[in-house]
């Protein structure tokens, strides 16, 4: 795995809707079992056809252990002969194939050529450009029915965040800022709120992204926690006049660039015990004499 994939996993990995890429696994997964037992078969899901060469018998259940967690996966079963997914045979890299397309879908839409290197990738063979370009579509408006949901309630706390990833565009390898919203809502519930590309990340690039999570519905925002990026705080200021936190992340990260080599273990602890007072008044309390 690429070093940009990874940092969009993590980005995607600080909301709890991990559900929805299991899901989105689970779905991608159905869809190509139905193309390859479609070409066993010689008939789709319910055709009636001439060229039908064998009836389908129901389904079987099977657990997929994922990056994401269990898939559960519905196979389908044949009157003769056997069926079992190519991807589920041993050493193959399915998986991460499939989440690498599923990343990609988040960020800016499926491309043919990749689900194709999906399709291959998986051990899927006889599936045709147009079934691929079918998939395509599938997937991402899936993805951008869940990016554009209404949000309904308050949510109080939102964390904001970004990273760098390569992507092609007008047929040119681009670097694009991916940025992610995730908030808790006052049932305690966490969620990626919306995901978004940029340029930059510009103020105006902030301002349009949490104008456009203003218009799905989020309010009651009272705290966000980000890095100290300065657009990003003029934006927050003017769309949800809420107050801006440095994350602790960040703010580790930037101090202990300011220490020496053999002193960052040493500055990482103390601010770690920092971190873990429940209160300042450790901090604040006289010393006594």
């Amino acid at each position: 795995m690429t070093e940009q994939e990874t940092a969009l996993r993590e980005l995607l990995t600080k909301g709890t809707d991990a559900s929805f890429l299991r899901e989105m696994i689970g779905f991608a997964a159905e869809r190509l079992m139905e193309l390859e037992v479609g070409g066993l078969t010689g008939a789709g899901h319910g055709e009636r056809s001439p060229d039908r060469l064998v009836q389908r018998n129901g389904y079987r259940q099977r657990d997929w252990q994922t990056r994401a967690g269990t898939v559960e996966l519905r196979i389908p079963k044949l009157r003769r002969g056997s069926y079992f997914p190519c991807f589920l045979e041993p050493r193959r890299t399915a998986e991460k194939a499939l989440v690498a397309v599923i990343q990609e879908a988040y960020v800016h839409g499926v491309s043919t050529r990749a689900v194709d290197d999906l399709v291959q990738a998986m051990g899927g063979s006889g599936v045709s450009k147009n079934q691929v370009s079918r998939l395509c579509a599938e997937l991402d408006q899936r993805v951008g029915a869940f990016l554009s949901r209404p949000i309904e309630g308050e949510w109080p706390y939102l964390w904001l965040d970004a990273t760098y990833v390569r992507v092609r565009q007008a047929g040119r390898i681009v670097s694009v800022a991916a940025t992610i919203a995730v908030a808790v809502n006052s049932d305690r519930r966490r969620e990626v709120l919306g995901m978004a590309t940029g340029v930059s990340e510009a103020e105006t690039f902030w301002t349009d992204f949490l104008r456009s999570l203003a218009r799905r519905g989020l309010r009651g925002v009272k705290l966000v926690i980000a890095d100290a990026h300065e657009g990003l705080k003029a934006a927050v200021r003017r769309v949800l006049h809420a107050t801006s936190q440095r994350c602790r992340v960040h703010f580790t990260r930037n101090a202990l660039a300011h220490a020496g080599k053999g002193h960052r273990r040493l500055v990482s602890a103390w601010i770690g015990t920092a971190f873990a007072e429940p209160d300042a008044s450790p901090g604040t309390r006289p010393r006594s004499t």
